[in-house]
């Protein structure tokens, strides 16, 4: 039977007897300090208001990519089953009837019933393309704080548009662009992308289709920075708009006016240089909207007005 005996007490003549010496110890290396951890994705809040598109509904939330986390239904008191057919589509959508009328009021309650670090507006009525989302979640990606649809640059287009429409809408556009100062290809389409954590510097308080307006002139009062890319507006799967022109249209004019006047700036914001000035506020200290057109890989495109 072979003795275990400490080295320290073998002589040379012992150790080659064949007593079995224990390893000397080592000094224990420093583990490698852990590589840093690549930072999470931005979790994504799609709000969709609806009613009464009961025809329609299912139809969009099909269609939603993988990019959206969580997706809210804001109800406006539809009288048919717009609701059960979306969860029936979406077992995991959350359904919130809006507070108040229109909607800008819609808008503003899933805009406060929103947990995603970015939130994506679009219609119920099937006209926008859910697949389109990718492009503004890319675009805030980049750094944005508000990704503005249109349907009026490169890659963009619309086949639900009036003649009368669209000169009310390009007149509106040209007024806006000559009184902030921008160089915008789109004013009135709903579809668009913001930070949540903007939200509260855009103090939003419409209730109409006014609200898309808004959205963009107290961003731009606000000082955030902006992008356009392009989307293809379709005509409504099935049903009809609840936008009358002259109505709608007055609100909007009102609203550009109004909003000039009002002082969202953050005087904690240090100007930013890293964003392309290419779109937007001319001599302002912050970063210009950008604009992005649609890209041969994402397979969309349409008529282009403008």
């Amino acid at each position: 039977m072979t003795a275990l005996i400490s080295p320290s007490t073998l002589t040379d003549a012992e150790s080659r007897l064949g007593a079995v010496t224990f390893p000397e110890q080592r000094p224990k290396r420093k583990k490698k300090a852990r590589l840093a951890e690549a930072p999470r994705p931005a979790t994504v809040t799609l709000v969709v208001p609806a009613l009464n598109e009961e025809r329609n509904i299912g139809w969009v939330l099909e269609r939603v990519p993988s990019c959206v986390t969580e997706i809210v239904l804001v109800d406006g008191f539809s009288s048919d089953r717009t609701v059960a057919v979306a969860r029936q589509t979406r077992p995991d959508i959350v359904v919130t009837t809006q507070r108040g009328r229109g909607k800008g009021a819609a808008l503003r309650t899933g805009f406060e019933t929103a947990t995603g670090d970015y939130i994506v507006a679009i219609d119920a009525d099937g006209s926008m393309e859910p697949a389109e989302i990718s492009r503004y979640v890319a675009m805030l990606d980049e750094g944005f704080d508000l990704v503005k649809g249109s349907r009026f640059m490169d890659g963009g287009g619309t086949t639900d548009i009036s003649r009368l429409r669209a000169a009310g809408n390009f007149s509106l556009l040209g007024l806006a662009n000559r009184f902030y100062g921008c160089q915008f290809t789109e004013l009135c389409y709903g579809y668009m992308a913001l930070r949540r954590d903007v939200l509260p510097r855009l103090q939003l308080t419409a209730d109409g289709f006014e609200i898309e307006t808004q959205i963009v002139a107290n961003a731009v009062v606000a000082g955030l920075r902006i992008a356009e890319v392009a989307s293809f507006e379709a005509p409504r799967r099935s049903g009809e708009s609840n936008l009358r022109t002259f109505r709608d249209g007055s609100r909007v004019l009102r609203e550009i006016l109004r909003a000039r006047k009002r002082d969202l700036s953050d005087p904690l914001a240090q100007p930013l240089t890293s964003v392309p000035r290419r779109f937007g506020r001319r001599g302002s200290p912050v970063p210009e909207p950008a604009a992005a057109t649609a890209g041969s890989d994402q397979g969309l495109g349409g008529q282009s007005l403008g």
